[in-house]
């Protein structure tokens, strides 16, 4: 037994504490205490596929996994984000669900839990290369040719420069090489493979700011993209990507599944009763991530987008959406917690859309902790790892709000502690800046 790094009394704040690298299962945090783990894994193996905004670092799921189920049992994340909570999963030799509304994070976690041989791999990337040296060599006709491959979306000239778009193109028409080259095998797993190598520059070639929480244009940061540029980080990203699959392989159990379901919703949760050992998760914040935003190009080159499908309709499924009808807020709605109610009122008379934003979310979450209640075994726990929130200059203490909502739903709230948050992919306003999660362990 490690000896654990905690002092002071249960129930008080207790003073930060600085973990570099895993939490250990062994160790009993206490209730309330405040912790800075500096993540070694952020990029390890297939987790650094690509970028991810308010990403899971892999640490505090790998403890809940390590700490509150076995091998060979069932994990469950209904909000999957980035698929985080099921390579953890994989790597531990569990099976796991990963459900979420959103297509592309659907994408990201089939092809971040699913081990390729490497050896094929490599014949898929020198015909791709092949391909794409061709391209170069082939003037006007192979430049004509590759905008045939560009999937159509509005605003195609705002979001890319002319030359990019022909190099995108260039890149999706030489994916059609994939099939032969990995032959007889299935071809799928390596083409979402190379798609997701292909998705991870996207926003770096585009016009758009490579670090905001939306796709947005900004002229003042006179970025730079130059002919080139999308070719060479492509082949950059396979390369380093392919490296971290040779790396991944070895590590994962050949027996640990991961199901991915089409149709999930953590609200509508597909699967059976009592069949789930252990459910982690980190939920969106209230209003501050737009996710279908956040990846519109990236969706847009991977035909996930529809053309003619308007955002707001992706938007208004995730949990949080900031995607509301003015006839729902023009009633003050009140959710049967005094706390919450009253500073839902309060909002109210400052904002009233916003107010029914907050307001929703905590319905939309009360829905997920009933799935999640009812596909958990007795005694099994779901560890949710959640942020706070600022609307309107106001602190919504979402962790507290949350754990009355699971003790209404049932759950007993086992413990709870803060993990600083010290790292953000994306900018966020600092007015709206979250500075810590709250890891809340709730058991059934």
């Amino acid at each position: 037994m490690l000896t654990t790094p905690f002092t002071g009394s249960a129930g008080g704040e207790t003073p930060l504490v600085t973990i570099t690298g895993d939490l250990q299962p062994e160790w009993d945090i206490p209730v309330n205490q405040h912790l800075l783990i500096i993540s070694r894994n952020q990029s390890w193996l297939s987790h650094g596929f690509h970028k991810y905004p308010a990403k899971f670092f892999p640490e505090l799921p790998r403890w809940a996994i390590r700490k509150y189920s076995g091998e060979g049992e069932h994990v469950l994340d209904p909000m999957a984000g980035s698929g985080t909570v099921s390579v953890e999963a994989m790597l531990a030799n569990r099976h796991s669900v990963a459900i979420d509304v959103d297509p592309f994070a659907r994408l990201l976690t089939r092809v971040k839990t699913t081990t390729l041989d490497p050896s094929i791999l490599d014949r898929a990337v020198a015909a791709i290369a092949e391909a794409l040296v061709a391209f170069e060599a082939g003037g006007d006709p192979a430049r004509m040719q590759a905008w045939t491959h560009v999937p159509p979306f509005a605003y195609q000239e705002t979001w890319f420069q002319p030359f990019i778009l022909e190099e995108l193109g260039a890149i999706r028409g030489a994916f059609a090489r994939v099939r032969d080259a990995v032959a007889p095998h299935a071809p799928g797993p390596y083409l979402d493979f190379l798609r997701i190598c292909l998705s991870a520059i996207i926003r770096e070639v585009s016009n758009a700011d490579n670090n905001c929480t939306r796709t947005v244009v900004r002229t003042r940061l006179n970025k730079r993209v130059v002919p080139g540029m999308a070719l060479r980080l492509f082949r950059r990203m396979t390369q380093v990507n392919v490296a971290r699959m040779r790396e991944f392989v070895p590590l994962a159990p050949a027996g640990a599944t991961v199901a991915v379901p089409e149709d999930g919703d953590a609200r509508a949760i597909p699967l059976e009763p009592g069949t789930m050992d252990l459910a982690v998760t980190s939920p969106p914040y209230i209003n501050a991530v737009d996710y279908p935003r956040t990846h519109q190009l990236e969706m847009y080159m991977l035909d996930l987008s529809p053309p003619g499908r308007p955002l707001a309709e992706a938007k208004r499924k995730h949990i949080g959406t900031e995607v509301v009808r003015a006839v729902d807020y023009r009633e003050l709605h009140r959710y049967g917690l005094a706390d919450l109610d009253a500073q839902v009122e309060s909002l109210y008379a400052i904002d009233k859309r916003r107010a029914y934003i907050v307001h929703q979310y905590f319905v939309d979450m009360e829905r997920n902790f009933r799935e999640v209640w009812r596909v958990l075994k007795p005694g099994s726990r779901y560890v949710v790892v959640v942020g706070n929130n600022i609307i309107r200059e106001q602190v919504v203490p979402t962790h507290s709000y949350l754990m009355q909502v699971a003790e209404r739903v049932g759950f007993n709230v086992e413990t709870y502690f803060a993990s600083e948050v010290i790292r953000h992919y994306i900018k966020v306003p600092r007015k709206e800046r979250i500075n810590q999660d709250w890891v809340l362990v709730l058991r059934k």
